[in-house]
């Protein structure tokens, strides 16, 4: 089994920052990717970032490229999403998700965006963006 742990999550003004952190233990994995959900109140959850399992590959969704980067440290198995420039709308809670990799290879796009394909998930930490 995997445990995600995330931290980082807390209040802020529109325009600050906020660095999330997500360290996964447990069963290891030759490969994994790494990334990152949220879940507004009332909205479905969405994907936020994600990367394969060297970090040579990243991959963001649309509304908060420029703003927000994600990255890893394998050393320590831990994700990283720097979150710049927040917004209101950014306010969620966050989930941190690992699933193995096969391909050592940066795969679509596609194969990062969707939650479903993530075996495991981290509690979740609230992020509150105030205008």
């Amino acid at each position: 089994q995997v445990q995600l742990v995330e931290s980082g999550g807390g209040l802020v003004q529109a325009g600050g920052s906020l660095r999330l952190s997500c360290a996964a233990s447990g069963r290891t994995f030759r490969r994994y990717a790494m990334g990152w959900f949220r879940q507004a109140p009332g909205k479905e959850r969405e994907f936020v970032a994600a990367n394969n399992w060297n970090g040579g590959c990243t991959y963001l969704e649309d509304s908060v490229k420029g703003r927000f980067t994600s990255s890893r440290d394998n050393a320590k198995n831990t994700v990283y999403l720097q979150m710049n420039s927040l917004k209101p709308e950014d306010t969620a809670v966050y989930y941190c998700v690992l699933k193995p990799e096969d391909t050592i290879n940066c795969a679509p796009r596609s194969d990062y965006v969707i939650g479903d394909e993530y075996d495991y998930w981290g509690q979740g930490t609230q992020v509150t963006v105030s205008s």
